[in-house]
């Protein structure tokens, strides 16, 4: 890796780069997009808005703390959201993203071993993360960080 990688804290200032990227990455591979391709727009609003709102719950101040920023050279091309549920100790993985031109260089790996650090400073015995089976770099990269599948979801959507 030539590249120098850092991963920090998370600031507000972050937030709307964080979005960006969430933007990019998750074309193709999110639900809210799944749902926009086959019933259109939702209240006016397109996939992508949707699901950079969830980044606005990541970073609320119950949540703050565990989200990292990835930056290679001093700039922002990747992040990893973390949530704590202390009463069944599984710290939960709502979000990671790298931007396309930056995989590759070990900012998804030194993000996630980040994420899995902060757990288990916190404590947590297990670490859960989602994906869909459209998503080739999820199912790929999660299993190589030592992720077993425990099962299969379907989501459904009915227009009312």
């Amino acid at each position: 890796m030539s590249a120098s990688v850092t991963i920090r804290a998370y600031r507000p200032e972050d937030l709307e780069r964080l979005k960006a990227i969430t933007i990019v990455c998750f074309e193709g591979v999110a639900i809210d997009h799944n749902i926009e391709q086959r019933f259109g727009l939702v209240a006016d609003k397109d996939w992508k808005w949707r699901k950079a709102r969830h980044l606005d719950d990541d970073v609320v101040e119950e949540h703050r703390e565990g989200v990292f920023v990835g930056e290679i050279e001093g700039l922002v091309l990747g992040y990893v959201t973390c949530r704590l549920d202390r009463a069944t100790d599984i710290g939960r993985i709502p979000n990671i993203a790298v931007l396309p031109e930056a995989r590759g260089q070990g900012l998804g790996k030194q993000l996630m071993e980040h994420a899995l650090a902060y757990f288990r400073e916190h404590e947590m015995r297990f670490a859960k993360i989602e994906t869909l089976d459209q998503n080739p770099i999820g199912q790929q990269f999660y299993p190589s960080m030592g992720f077993e599948e425990v099962g299969r979801q379907i989501h459904y959507l009915k227009e009312l």
